[in-house]
């Protein structure tokens, strides 16, 4: 066992212990060699068989309003500010969205989120209706209920929890330092405070990142730790991949080990959250997709995105059977 080895075990047993870790020690493991890469790995997997349940956490969305996006975020193809050819359509209503119910429920997911594009929901109307679908989602399914709906304020927030609203999903996206290179419509501070008024709310946050977007590791750190100061619940961790029209177009995708590397020190910074994988885990991972697993995830999303076709559920499916989670 080599010197690199020996630290990742001595700092896994310390996370075990403490559940904390240094930015120093977080720095250690960003410069670890992709021949010594196992060895992370095996210490992620310790932490999230310790800390987590055994079982994979699946997720499930509905594009419930697509594109014409305000916002200028240079990933997102449903900016207005891009020729994406990305199909556009106001919200589809509770009656879609109680379809979609049935839809995830056959994909074996664990829950359902309600997206929608924008800065944020201003129309009272939009909102009336997704309290709707959450009523009715209630009552016809043991789905968890989440939504995705970009900046809110907290009595917005209330009034859809009180409506059977349990999970709320809110992306950082990345971390502060970089993110006046990613969007310059709204700012960082505005969905930090979405983020605090979905938890003073008493909902269940999901906030992650996307990973690719040109930043270094030390702003992915950053970004870890921010999610970390803000206690969120769960974390998505989506990977670029660079649609067609945006100014990222031409963004070099990660390499799988890369990846792997980034769901890694993404458990030992937040070594009891939920690690989900979402975007780009068929596209870029290949061969070594199962490996998600064992480089410390938890969940991922199955069945379709916003705007790109998911993979093969049933090949999902049959990846957790043969991994011994399912």
């Amino acid at each position: 066992m080599n010197d690199i080895s020996k630290k990742i075990i001595k700092l896994t047993d310390q996370i075990i212990e403490t559940k904390q870790i240094s930015q120093k020690q977080a720095d250690f493991l960003t410069k670890i060699s992709n021949r010594d890469s196992y060895a992370l790995f095996f210490g992620a997997t310790r932490l999230r068989n310790y800390f987590r349940k055994p079982e994979p956490s699946l997720c499930a969305i509905v594009n419930a309003k697509s594109g014409n996006c305000s916002e200028d975020c240079k990933y997102c193809a449903q900016s207005a500010h891009y020729k994406t050819g990305v199909t556009c359509f106001s919200f589809i209503g509770k009656e879609k969205i109680l379809e979609s119910v049935k839809k995830a429920e056959s994909i074996k997911a664990q829950r359902l989120g309600i997206v929608t594009s924008g800065e944020g929901i201003l129309d009272k109307k939009e909102i009336e209706g997704i309290k709707d679908a959450l009523i009715d989602m209630k009552k016809i399914s043991s789905l968890e209920r989440c939504a995705s709906l970009g900046i809110m304020s907290f009595e917005y927030l209330l009034e859809l929890k009180n409506a059977g609203l349990e999970r709320f999903h809110h992306n950082l996206e990345t971390s502060k330092s970089f993110f006046p290179k990613i969007c310059t419509t709204h700012s960082y501070e505005a969905r930090l405070n979405t983020i605090k008024n979905a938890k003073k709310a008493g909902l269940f946050v999901c906030s992650g990142g996307i990973f690719g977007l040109g930043e270094d590791f030390s702003q992915r750190l950053e970004l870890a730790f921010e999610l970390k100061n803000l206690d969120v619940d769960s974390i998505p961790l989506n990977f670029l991949c660079a649609i067609k029209g945006t100014p990222l177009e031409g963004q070099k995708p990660l390499k799988p080990l890369e990846i792997l590397k980034i769901i890694s020190i993404c458990r030992f910074i937040l070594p009891d959250k939920e690690l989900k994988v979402c975007a780009g885990r068929q596209s870029l991972l290949g061969t070594l997709e199962a490996m998600i697993y064992y480089a410390g995830a938890d969940g991922m999303m199955v069945g379709d995105y916003l705007t790109i076709k998911g993979g093969d559920v049933l090949k999902d499916n049959k990846m957790l059977e043969d991994l011994g989670l399912i």
